[in-house]
Order: C-alpha cells, then sequence, then structure tokens
C-alpha cells in the first residue's frame, strides 16, 4: 500500500508514536510518504529517522512569503510550473468564493504544492484533528487521493475543541472515512461532539518494549535507606498540561523527611523558568535537576537508573488534556513503578494499585505520600514493576499495533484484512 501521512512538524523528539508507526508500516513491505508543515528544531534527533532514510520520504508543505506581493509574485510562476501536474486542484485552490481568505491569501494554494508529485495514495493519515481538516480539504482540492483516516490524540480533542467549539470537527465526521482515538476516554468525547459511533475507533500508541527492557527495581529496606540514593524522573513538556509544578512541590516536601532522594526532570516548555524559580527559592538545586531535551537513548540509560517515575498530568485552564502518555509506557515497561493522575486517558494505562498509584490533579501531598510509601514499602517496587511491564506488553506492544494498523488500512481500502485478536 502507499500510505501517506499528514503531520504538523516531523520529525518531532516528543511524537515517536509517529515514527514507530512510519517504521513498522515501512517494514511490514509499505511505501509511507510524511507531509509536515515544519521540522522540529529540538536539536535531538532520533536515529530511526536516518536508519530508515526517512528524510528522503518527507515533504515540507511551501513557506508562504510574508509580503503579498512577493508571495503574488512567486505564486504566478509557481502556477505555470504546477498547473499541469493537476490542473483543477490549483484553480479551486484559487477559488475564494469557495474558500474565502485562505484562497485570497494564496495560502490555500501554497499548502497543496507539495502532494502534486505524488497525488495518489492508498491511505491519508492525519495526525490530530486539525490536520484531519487539512487532509480532508486537500483531498477535496484533489491535490490528494485516497481513504481518510484521522487520528485524535489530545489536545486536538481537548483544547481544540474547547477553543473553536463543539462543531470544529462536523465537516470532518463527515466527509472522513474512519476515526481513530488512543484511549476511549478520547472516543467518548468525539463521539458527543457528533462522531458516528461506527466510524471511530481505539488504537492506542505502541512502544518498542525491546529498547525498553525490563530490569528488577530495588532499593534499600527503610533501615539501610540512607546508604542509597532514590532517582525519580519525570519525562514531559514543561507546559501547564503535564503538571510538574505539582510533583515538584511533592518532592521538595519528601526532602523535608528523606535528603537522600533526586528528582530529574526531562524535557522543555514555556513554564522551565517558572520551575527554575521554584527550585531556587527552596533551595534544592543540588537534589532537583531540569535536564532539558534528552533523545531516546539518553532516556533510557536515565531511566535505567531510576527508581520511581512521576506523571503529573492535569487539565489545564484552556481544556488541554492528556492520552496515556508513552513516557509513562516506557518507565513501566523497564519496570519502574509510577504514580499518575486521574486524569484524561492515564486511568486506561496505569492500574491503581498494582503498576502503579493514581492520585488527584494537582494534590502535591498525594503525590508525596505515595513517593513516600514506595520509599518506606519497597518490596512493593518490584510486583508494581512486573505488573506495568506485563500490562504494557499486552496493550501497547508497538509490533502488534502496528500489525493491527495494517489491518485497519486493508479493511477501509477493501482488501483483505487479517483478524486482529
Amino acid at each position: 500500500m502507499k500510505i501517506a501521512f499528514i503531520v504538523e512538524k516531523f520529525p518531532a523528539l516528543t511524537e515517536t508514536f509517529i515514527l514507530n508507526q512510519a517504521i513498522g508500516l515501512i517494514e511490514s513491505g509499505h511505501d509511507v510518504d510524511i507531509y509536515a508543515s515544519y521540522r522540529d528544531d529540538t536539536g535531538k534527533l532520533h536515529p530511526d529517522v536516518m536508519k530508515y532514510d526517512l528524510f528522503a520520504h518527507t515533504y515540507y508543505l511551501h513557506q508562504v512569503p510574508e509580503s503579498y506581493f512577493w508571495r503574488a509574485l512567486k505564486a504566478m510562476w509557481l502556477i505555470v510550473k504546477n498547473i499541469n501536474k493537476a490542473p483543477s486542484a490549483v484553480l479551486r485552490s484559487l477559488n475564494f468564493f469557495k474558500y474565502g481568505k485562505s484562497a485570497i491569501s494564496l495560502r490555500l494554494f501554497y499548502s497543496i504544492l507539495a502532494f502534486l508529485d505524488y497525488q495518489s495514495y492508498d491511505i491519508i493519515h492525519c495526525q490530530f484533528g486539525m490536520y484531519g481538516i487539512e487532509g480532508m480539504r486537500f483531498r477535496e482540492l484533489g491535490a490528494i487521493k485516497g481513504k481518510l483516516i484521522t487520528t485524535f490524540r489530545g489536545y486536538d480533542i481537548s483544547w481544540y475543541v474547547q477553543e473553536y467549539g463543539d462543531d470544529i470537527y462536523k465537516e470532518l465526521f463527515n466527509k472522513g472515512d474512519l476515526f481513530l482515538t488512543n484511549c476511549n476516554f478520547f472516543r467518548d468525547r468525539a463521539i458527543k461532539i457528533g462522531c458516528e459511533n461506527s466510524k471511530i475507533i481505539v488504537h492506542g500508541s505502541g512502544i518498542d518494549c525491546g529498547k525498553f527492557q525490563f530490569r528488577k527495581r530495588y532499593f534499600d529496606s527503610i533501615d539501610k535507606l540512607n546508604n542509597q540514593t532514590i532517582q525519580i524522573v519525570t519525562t514531559g513538556r514543561l507546559v501547564e498540561k503535564k503538571g510538574i509544578e505539582y510533583s515538584l512541590l511533592a518532592v521538595i516536601k519528601v526532602l523535608k523527611i528523606y535528603q537522600n532522594v533526586e528528582y530529574k526532570i526531562i524535557g522543555k516548555g514555556y513554564l522551565e523558568e517558572h520551575l527554575k524559580k521554584i527550585i531556587q527559592e527552596f533551595a534544592v538545586g543540588d537534589k532537583i535537576q531540569l535536564l532539558g531535551w534528552k533523545n531516546q537513548q539518553e532516556i533510557i540509560e536515565i531511566l535505567d537508573n531510576a527508581h520511581i517515575f512521576i506523571a503529573p498530568s492535569v487539565t489545564a485552564k484552556d481544556g488541554n488534556q492528556d492520552a496515556p502518555v508513552n513516557t509513562l509506557k516506557e518507565a513501566m515497561s523497564m519496570g519502574l513503578p509510577v504514580i499518575g493522575t486521574q486524569h484524561g486517558g492515564i486511568p486506561e494505562l496505569v492500574e491503581d494499585g498494582i503498576s502503579g498509584f493514581l492520585v488527584p490533579e494537582r494534590d502535591v501531598d498525594a503525590i508525596a505520600d505515595k513517593i513516600i510509601y514506595l520509599i518506606e514499602n519497597p518490596e512493593i517496587c518490584l510486583s508494581m514493576g512486573k505488573a506495568g511491564r506485563s500490562y504494557v506488553e499486552k496493550h501497547y506492544n508497538m509490533n502488534k499495533l502496528n500489525h493491527e494498523l495494517v489491518n485497519i488500512y486493508h479493511k477501509l481500502s477493501g482488501n483483505l484484512v487479517n483478524k486482529i485478536e
């Protein structure tokens, strides 16, 4: 099959779920092209991007000149150059009667140019709902052809809906062929705002369990605890939705009781300075570190030496919410007991009291209590770690989910499909 991914940015260090799907499809013998608005600029690159030569299959949408004069002048040349490839698509993109400002501004015309050399696909897979709207429009113009699938992953079905209203996906729900969500929580949300029950299924985001290898987690019993440093880790963007301020304050509370605790926070974001100020205010810079962005191998090395993982996600003021986050899956796969919140899709991943603990959002005391409980009851860490690894292997194994995705594609395109167990 020929498959087109339409995404916001690629490669994105924080969106390994897209990379994992693309690689799984390539390894299954399918052709995958990736269309992105821009390239991520974190400075870190996942090694599989080079291993699979994905840049050779990635096409970036044309940048629109800021000056309307130069935009129009360049557009005239591009129209002459491209109109023979897809004359109807080019002309439709200029139809300001139907497409209004997006046509008058020439942004719609510029956006379709990347597709005109490779128009026909079996599947057009749009990652995130707003790019489903883009894909729907590109297909309507005739710039790209194929069955249209949209995956909702989090902010697109929470913040975006709150920002633009419950009807924002009404046209997409009517014209799209199939919809996927990464958890039941967001499937229910999509149905509530108008998606047909029969057109949407849950398809989780997988991880490569072979890369995140299980290790038994031990640390000393309470009477020998001072002989060992307890390493706690969180991975996530430093934004409100990730709730890292609350886990940071919780660790500060724990440090009043146990001084041999260290907390490492992996990620960057607009709250970095705010978190630095908290660390400085409580003078815990020797115990709590903001490590910035790390690539996958660096994250694995940090997790391999950790004892506890925290994912303190919260519902942001703008409505943004999380799915069962991949960072939790990675930590659970490696045998770490985890502390998550009763938030979004996280309860579908963490079994409270079995593979970790679930606490209310923004509850500093509850997070601190669970950290202390794990420190004072180290024997539970091994059983939680085993349960977490088993759950991730069963439900979020990348190879199994990629096989399931191929079957979904085949079924949608009318080809024979193997039964998914």
